[in-house]
């Protein structure tokens, strides 16, 4: 299936598992997405998906609506996607995915959680390179045959498609997003929800102690407020 199937299948991070941050961070997706290209999702393709995905984690509609009329509001928050590089213990490459209103905080905290785990923040560039930046769309499957759709996206520059319990996944590179969108959504196709990751290039495995060490300070980083992704080279052992 792939190393992209493989990646998702090995994260062990718990981004999601409380649902108020999740609510969170999506509003925070919500927000930018309408400071970017305004509160209609019939003329705004990210807010489209963003209000996908909302729906994917079950965030209810009086709190999607909520959040679009906030981010209307002149005078609300503006959110910056920033992004940091970095390295954990033992060599490991972390990339922090960040939306924040206050860039000095942000930089303050996360200097201080790769400091106290004796690893170190880097500059820009220094390991996004080690990942591939991919987006997928996760589809209902109903009288769809992967092979047939990988074979009818190929032009639009999705390179994997595969089944998983929850629906049928495909895969492109970043900047195929919106056409992979348009095309879905021509085709009456129902988008679940759609995102984007950053998948290693490489892993690195360590030993019990020393994979611990890292884990802790991916778990302090994924804590932090202004944090919405993190991802990261190690390959991580039962």
């Amino acid at each position: 299936m792939g190393r992209a199937f493989e990646f998702r299948k090995a994260r062990k991070m718990k981004r999601w598992s409380a649902m108020a941050k999740a609510f969170t961070r999506t509003g925070k997706d919500i927000a930018m997405a309408v400071k970017e290209g305004g509160p209609d999702p019939n003329n705004n393709s990210r807010l489209r998906a963003v209000i996908q995905n909302a729906k994917a984690i079950n965030m209810p509609k009086e709190n999607i609506e909520r959040a679009i009329k906030k981010a209307s509001d002149k005078d609300s928050k503006d959110f910056k996607e920033v992004l940091f590089e970095g390295y954990a213990p033992h060599g490991i490459a972390v990339l922090v995915e960040t939306a924040t209103d206050n860039n000095n905080r942000t930089v303050a905290n996360i200097r201080s959680y790769f400091n106290k785990a004796n690893g170190n923040l880097g500059t820009a560039g220094s390991v996004e390179f080690m990942f591939d930046h991919s987006c997928n769309f996760r589809i209902d499957p109903t009288g769809l045959e992967p092979e047939e759709i990988e074979l009818e996206f190929i032009d639009f520059g999705v390179d994997e498609v595969f089944l998983d319990d929850d629906g049928m996944l495909l895969y492109a590179p970043f900047e195929f997003f919106g056409a992979v969108q348009k095309e879905l959504e021509s085709r009456g196709i129902e988008i679940l929800s759609s995102g984007f990751e950053r998948i290693p290039q490489v892993t690195k495995k360590l030993n019990a102690e020393e994979q611990e060490e890292v884990l802790l300070l991916l778990e302090r980083i994924e804590e932090d407020d202004d944090v919405q992704n993190v991802y990261h080279t190690l390959d991580i052992q039962e």
